[in-house]
């Protein structure tokens, strides 16, 4: 699988964690991997890398050769498991058509009625919806940069990991945090939004 990416990629999640969120230069002795130095990051992954930058993140944006528009895309492309990406999952809010952010542990799947309890009654979002609700196409909505109104919120699961990997604006790209950075972001406590 070819990757642009940090030398802590190569064998996987672990050896990330070990890293300390250090930001490093792209290697060319990284063992089955290739990336391309000069490709600029696109414009949406772009604005979450700034955005990152001013919140104080030392974790890179990485953009994957392959697509990441699944946690289990990005879980093989990162050499990690699924439960260790944190995905986000869009609802509408029925009631005023707020865009309402669930950001999971990989492995989890989202229980709609967990979510109504918190947040009021919720339906499916649409792709359209999706990108206008939070600013980002399905397949690469971050868990941050989202526009005034849209509701967040966080799955407790994935406090069992010290490093999380999330979606950074666009279906290709990804970036590195810890459970704790999220929850201090987004100004919410983790909450049980998984189906039992």
């Amino acid at each position: 699988m070819n990757v642009e990416h940090t030398p802590y990629l190569g064998a996987g999640c672990a050896s990330f964690r070990a890293s300390g969120l250090q930001r490093r230069r792209p290697s060319r002795d990284t063992v089955g991997m290739s990336f391309d130095p000069v490709t600029p990051l696109p414009p949406s992954a772009r604005r979450v890398s700034e955005l990152l930058t001013s919140l104080g993140h030392s974790g890179e944006v990485t953009m994957l050769a392959d697509s990441a528009r699944t946690a289990a895309e990005a879980a093989e492309a990162l050499g990690c498991s699924v439960a260790e990406i944190a995905k986000s999952i869009v609802f509408r809010r029925l009631d005023d058509d707020a865009g309402v952010v669930v950001i999971t542990s990989g492995d989890n799947r989202v229980d709609a009625a967990k979510v109504s309890a918190l947040v009021g009654a919720v339906g499916k979002a649409d792709a359209d919806f999706v990108r206008s609700a939070t600013g980002y196409a399905i397949g690469g909505v971050s868990p941050v940069g989202h526009p005034d109104g849209t509701v967040v919120l966080v799955d407790r699961d994935l406090s069992r990991f010290a490093v999380i990997w999330a979606a950074a604006g666009h279906p290709h790209a990804v970036f590195p945090l810890t459970p704790a950075d999220l929850v201090a972001w987004l100004g919410v406590e983790p909450t049980d939004v998984r189906v039992d």
